[in-house]
């Protein structure tokens, strides 16, 4: 085995894979085998004084044997990024030069060692030179990307999981490939060369079974084999400019490799969620303020949509709390094997909220009885947007307040006081958006639908309903308004009946909150406010005013 331990001091790597221009914003990530043995060649010639002639025997040894072998990799964690500059042009308008926009775009490698390793048995002399070679290397693509590289000795205790391989063996489902180039064995090279130079012979139209040939033949046939180079070693030394010049769309003597590799290998954005060290307390909740581009309250999402906005930023919290292989249980509603929980309803609700009132959701409050830890709050930090159906641009989120319930009904003004009447204690509830019946309805029993509330109301630790009261759309706008909510998931299993009521509960003893009750509870749907106080009799408690 030959293994190479590559970092990178100034935490850049810039190199755009072939066959892109750079203003497309790719990044070839991993390193392809083709950069890795040009970079070895450069180095050779650079710092090893090799001969113009070629590398020195062992060093051509070397190369051919890489070349034959396809490295498999370990990757350090990565975030794609760039910068936007303008470049001038040197030519002058209006007394004013003209420029260009260009995107730089790098890997952000802050840590960590990217590993290769090639299935290959080398002499003594051989790794020497290969030793050598990569003490030397100075940078990797572009000359902004400074490495240090070592050449390791194979212990046993990197798992080297970005391989090349089919779609057929595909490694899972958050597993995605990528294109790299990769040079041909020098048999293989050998063997197209001696096809590729004998049908650009033919098509001169001279007869080759002569036995001899005019000067001009021979000049006419020296030109069709030009754009061949002899050998593998020098495909891998041609310049680019000598190759379009030839014509030539990709490298002779190149191949193109499928990798497999994970799909967070080089995450775009925000960098990934990292548990810190230090454990933060528990909260029961967290208030999230939502905002966009244009800073206009009346682009945010309509209430109506509260259940897609919740499904939508239930997948962004959960793709952010399990990414690395961990598993969040309080975000996720399920155990460490990913069975759900015994004790329903534990987990976190992402409970949109409208309250500033003017029909438009404002806030999320997520809210989990058995609390959101330490790995669960620092997901729900990193998550800075989120997106809606027919959005021209993502929503930013921003972390507003985190506590108990019963801090968050502290805040001034207006939010205060409702985020208060989501807690209570109240004898009296009011929907705020529909309850959706979790099974069929029936006119009697169980599931009834003052039974399947009741039902709910238990499993939750809740007490009974002493009554309910089904709001008459005839009487009340809210209760109007239920038929344009969105009550089915998009991903979801769909609600045995797609019909939603806006339901006044009545107890016999003050209860807490929050009450979230039916088929997407933990997505905003079947909300209640307590009824009692002045702002619910007002009719301000999330309604438009």
């Amino acid at each position: 085995m030959a293994t190479l331990l590559l970092r990178f001091p100034g935490r850049r790597y810039h190199a755009t894979p072939w066959g892109h221009h750079v203003n497309e914003g790719l990044i070839e990530w991993p390193p392809s085998p083709w950069r890795l043995l040009r970079a070895l060649l450069a180095i050779g010639y650079a710092k090893r004084h090799w001969p113009a002639e070629g590398p020195p025997p062992v060093a051509r040894s070397l190369i051919e044997k890489l070349a034959a072998s396809t490295p498999a990799y370990r990757l350090p964690a990565a975030i794609g990024t760039h910068s936007r500059h303008y470049m001038p042009l040197a030519r002058f308008k209006s007394g004013r030069e003209d420029t260009t926009l260009v995107f730089d775009t790098w890997a952000q490698v802050d840590d960590g060692e990217l590993a290769v390793r090639w299935d290959v048995t080398l002499t003594p002399p051989e790794r020497d030179e290969l030793a050598a070679l990569v003490a030397e290397l100075g940078y990797l693509g572009r000359s902004e990307s400074w490495v240090d590289g070592v050449l390791a000795d194979e212990d046993g205790t990197i798992r080297f999981d970005v391989v090349a391989g089919d779609a057929r063996q595909s490694p899972g489902p958050d597993w995605e490939q990528v294109p790299l180039l990769a040079p041909q064995s020098v048999e293989d090279y050998a063997a197209w060369l001696r096809d590729a130079q004998h049908e650009a012979k033919a098509a001169t139209g001279i007869d080759l079974a002569k036995p001899k040939h005019s000067a001009k033949e021979k000049k006419d046939l020296a030109k069709a084999i030009a754009p061949f180079p002899p050998d593998l070693i020098a495909c891998l030394q041609a310049e680019t400019g000598w190759l379009r010049k030839q014509g030539w769309s990709r490298p002779p003597g190149s191949r193109k490799l499928l990798y497999w590799r994970r799909r967070d290998s080089l995450q775009p954005g925000t960098p990934p969620f990292r548990p810190h060290p230090r454990r933060a307390p528990s909260v029961e909740a967290m208030l999230l303020a939502i905002a966009n581009a244009s800073g206009n309250p009346h682009a945010l999402p309509r209430i109506e949509r509260t259940l897609p906005q919740g499904d939508l930023l239930h997948r962004a919290l959960v793709a952010n709390a399990t990414s690395g292989g961990r598993h969040s249980v309080v975000l996720s509603g399920c155990d460490s094997e990913r069975r759900p929980l015994t004790s329903p309803h534990q987990h976190a609700h992402l409970l949109h909220l409208d309250l500033d009132g003017d029909g438009h959701l404002d806030h999320v409050l997520i809210w989990a009885p058995m609390g959101l830890d330490a790995d669960a709050q620092a997901a729900i930090r990193v998550t800075r947007r989120s997106y809606t159906k027919g959005g021209t641009a993502p929503l930013r989120l921003s972390v507003a307040a985190s506590g108990a319930l019963s801090d968050l009904r502290l805040l001034p003004g207006l939010f205060g006081e409702r985020l208060g009447l989501l807690s209570g204690p109240a004898e009296h509830w009011h929907s705020v958006t529909p309850f959706v019946p979790p099974r069929f309805l029936k006119a009697r029993g169980k599931n009834s639908l003052l039974g399947q509330v009741n039902a709910e109301l238990a499993s939750r630790g809740l007490p009974l309903a002493r009554s309910i009261e089904v709001r008459d759309p005839h009487d009340d706008e809210d209760a109007r308004r239920a038929r344009h909510f969105k009550r089915t998931r998009s991903r979801g299993q769909a609600p045995p009946q797609d019909f939603g009521f806006m339901l006044d509960l009545h107890f016999e003893a003050p209860v807490r909150g929050p009450v979230a009750l039916g088929y997407g509870a933990h997505y905003g749907l079947g909300l209640f406010s307590a009824s009692g106080c002045r702002a619910a009799r007002e009719g301000l408690a999330f309604r438009s005013t």
